[in-house]
């Protein structure tokens, strides 16, 4: 008899990819990478562990947002005293901090919870084309679309 794949942390296989973000769209490049981090891309994906590849994104500050999001779309993060509320636009988020706006959309797609967090722990974000992650020997990954 014959029973169903079960991985856990002995049986998981993990690469090491590279993702270009230039010229890309936000959300669709960080709804793949996030399906990348969970691991749905492999045939052995199980939804209670981590099965997913370690993620490096190049080229952050070169994302691209559709429509009027780069004046309209807001970010929002509060220090916990009243009044303490901070507010950014995508345009001062895309040049000042491009590494924080991908994970925050990316991490928003992943489990919430201690898997999510293991997940997130995952993804190595660089503004610019170069990253000191050479020694793991990653792959490049072409994002479909």
């Amino acid at each position: 008899m014959r029973t169903t794949f079960m991985a856990n942390e002995n049986n998981i296989e993990r690469k090491w990819l590279v993702v270009d973000a230039e010229g890309k769209r936000l959300g669709r490049l960080a709804s793949e990478v996030a399906a990348i981090l969970r691991g749905k891309h492999k045939p052995t994906y199980t939804p209670h562990a981590d099965t997913g590849d370690y993620v490096i994104i190049v080229n952050a500050a070169k994302i691209e947002l559709t429509g009027n999001k780069l004046a309209d779309k807001k970010y929002y993060r509060h220090s916990g005293h009243p009044g303490g509320l901070k507010e950014r636009t995508a345009d001062e988020m895309r040049t000042k901090y491009p590494e924080q706006m991908l994970e925050l959309a990316i991490k928003g797609m992943l489990p919430k919870g201690s898997l999510g967090r293991k997940m997130g722990k995952k993804l190595h974000v660089y503004r610019g084309a170069e990253h000191n992650h050479a020694a793991q020997k990653p792959e490049v990954y072409e994002l479909r679309g």
